[in-house]
């Protein structure tokens, strides 16, 4: 009597641990999963049980995602047949979330694969295995909230008492036996940053000059003016400690004294076009360097003041040497001469042969850019001129604009072309942005 043929059955082994503590260790918690697996599966070696080679490991990752390499790997390998039972130490190693494991089981149905827990006999294929399955999930979910909850109930005790709960520390500050320190060589920067911030006002020309001073963030990227509104806002810099929006007193030393914190945050609550209102009489003019008469002579700024208020005026060189009447155009209201040429900048913006010689020039410097990139980040510097702080208007149209001639006619800007690929480029990597 012939012994019937018994059907092979590829048994994969899926290992996790949670924490990485341990995983360097010769023998660690992984290798105990694996080991006691492959045992279960040499037991069942009579029906036809044989092991994958491959193994399927995640170590350092929690049970409650499904972004792990290990059990990513393993799916792939079921959705093309090479696996008919899995196996684990305890359902938990596979998932501790319910609605997840649903997902995994309906992957195993759908490809014929069995799930088996060593420690937890039951088998999935069945309706009383299903049953027992979502029960022992339920339970296990149950418990990691509820660890979940008593380590955010630790934290705001530990918060409430000015205690520092880890993370990436202020710029400013450095981590010694869980502690907040102050180091002395980045604070004196933050403290830079602050006083400079009073004087100007503005996080855009800040940041500018952050770039300029070769300050970086702990991480060595670049301080831009999200990471200085984020520092100017943080209240550890006052010896505070937030949790959830409420502060407390910390255990950490402050930076920053109170009346300069307090006079930084009277000018945050201000409205941008209010602080570039304020800013703008001591921003250069717009048109310095730039203007020229028909006689060719260079137009400076002056300004004078008449019942209190301030009238600004570009004046031809030629009248300052030789008097009134030496030049057909002597004075022009800076006003009106500035709106002129910015009225005709933006129309410039919409000519479509403008738009291509911008993005050829921008193409130079990065290929990346097209020529649809080029038109959106001038068609959006439009509305957002109005917004941008006087000394970056400035710099943009000395940036644009190689020369402006004056006459009776009227006005003939002659534009730099590799000025307008280097604002879309800008514009494109965000560095040019609305007056705050």
């Amino acid at each position: 009597m012939t012994k019937p043929v018994v059907r092979k059955l590829r048994c994969a082994v899926y290992t996790r641990k949670s924490s990485e503590e341990g995983l360097e260790q010769e023998f660690n918690s992984l290798h105990a999963q694996r080991e006691a697996c492959e045992a279960y599966i040499a037991s069942q070696r009579s029906e036809g049980w044989v092991l994958v080679r491959d193994q399927y490991d995640d170590g350092g990752i929690s049970g409650g995602t499904l972004e792990r390499p290990g059990l990513k790997q393993l799916m792939e390998d079921i959705e093309d047949g090479l696996v008919d039972v899995v196996v684990v130490y305890k359902i938990d190693r596979l998932s501790r979330s319910l609605a997840d494991f649903a997902k995994l089981v309906e992957v195993f149905d759908r490809n014929g694969v069995t799930f088996v827990s060593v420690t937890q006999s039951f088998n999935t294929t069945t309706s009383m295995g299903r049953l027992t399955l979502n029960i022992l999930l339920s339970f296990a979910q149950f418990e990691r909230e509820v660890t979940a909850e008593r380590i955010r109930d630790k934290v705001a005790a530990s918060r409430k008492k000015g205690m520092w709960m880890g993370g990436v520390p202020p710029y400013g500050y450095r981590v010694e036996n869980r502690k907040l320190l102050v180091d002395e060589d980045a604070a004196a920067h933050v403290r830079w940053i602050f006083a400079r911030f009073l004087e100007i006002g503005s996080c855009t020309e800040l940041a500018r000059e952050v770039g300029k001073r070769g300050l970086r963030t702990p991480r060595g990227n670049q301080i831009d003016k999200k990471y200085l509104y984020r520092l100017l806002n943080n209240r550890a810099y006052i010896g505070e400690a937030v949790h959830k929006g409420d502060s407390y007193p910390g255990e950490h030393d402050a930076i920053i004294d109170r009346e300069i914190w307090d006079k930084v945050h009277a000018i945050l609550t201000e409205s941008p076009r209010k602080r570039a209102a304020r800013t703008r009489a001591q921003t250069p003019a717009l048109l310095k360097g730039l203007l020229y008469g028909p006689d060719g002579a260079a137009f400076s700024p002056t300004h004078t003041r008449k019942g209190g208020r301030l009238y600004r005026y570009y004046v031809s060189q030629t009248v300052l040497k030789h008097g009134a009447g030496s030049c057909p155009v002597g004075r022009v209201p800076g006003g009106e001469i500035e709106g002129a040429v910015i009225d005709q900048l933006r129309a410039v913006f919409r000519q479509p042969e403008i738009v291509v010689g911008t993005w050829k020039a921008a193409r130079n410097h990065a290929d990346g850019i097209t020529e649809a990139d080029a038109r959106a980040a001038l068609k959006h510097l439009d509305p957002l001129w109005d917004e941008l702080f006087p000394a970056e208007q400035a710099r943009i149209v000395a940036l644009l604009v190689e020369r402006v001639d004056i006459g009776a006619e009227g006005l003939n800007i002659r534009l730099r072309v590799d000025g307008l690929g280097g604002l879309a480029r800008e514009m494109l990597d965000g560095g040019i942005e609305a007056a705050a």
